[in-house]
């Protein structure tokens, strides 16, 4: 059975989940587990696609970083797939683990992909602390203090912290610590 998995990191992407769905879905899959979350975080629907693999299965997916997030997660994922006699299609690499091959050029594309990575965020930290230096990076804008007025006028109303944070767009921890600054 190929069982397809699909995966953007926000709900802002639906168009490009639903391209890896559609992709999927033409390259044969039976059964496909699509999420919108961040790889840095739980991905429920690729455990449960992993657990729902049989021996004899292949997970696909279309790109290795809907995947994996490192070298390390790539592999401890194959892994955990090849235990249970699963093997893994990456359909933008024309990849399959099925085979010697497949399994090495995993390897060496992952390797690749977290080099890229990695050279990407040098770069990016080495941007930012040249606009520090030239007084010309300030960092993101903090959301909750600019709506600490609205915040506390909500709260003399009597509305939960949730409700605050629902209405204004906040997280509940940024209310609890305006209203805690103010209390302070």
């Amino acid at each position: 059975m190929l069982i397809g998995y699909a995966r953007t990191s926000t709900i802002e992407q639906k168009a490009g989940l639903e391209a890896q769905e559609r992709d999927l879905r033409a390259a044969g899959a039976d059964k496909l587990f699509a999420e919108q979350t961040s790889a840095v975080g739980p991905r429920k629907a690729l455990e449960t696609a992993i657990d729902f693999a049989r021996e004899g299965d292949t997970l696909v997916v279309t790109k290795l970083d809907r995947l994996a997030r490192s070298v390390a997660d790539a592999c401890a994922i194959v892994e955990r797939l090849q235990t249970k006699g699963v093997a893994l299609r990456v359909l933008a690499m024309g990849l399959d683990t099925s085979t010697p091959t497949g399994r090495l050029m995993l390897n060496m594309l992952a390797s690749v992909a977290q080099f890229e990575r990695e050279i990407m965020l040098e770069r990016q930290r080495e941007g930012i602390a040249k606009a520090k230096g030239e007084g010309k990076y300030k960092g993101r804008a903090a959301t909750a203090r600019a709506k600490a007025a609205d915040v506390h006028q909500l709260a003399a109303k009597g509305m939960t912290r949730q409700a605050i944070a629902d209405q204004l767009g906040l997280g509940v921890a940024s209310v609890y610590r305006v209203l805690a600054a103010a209390a302070a």
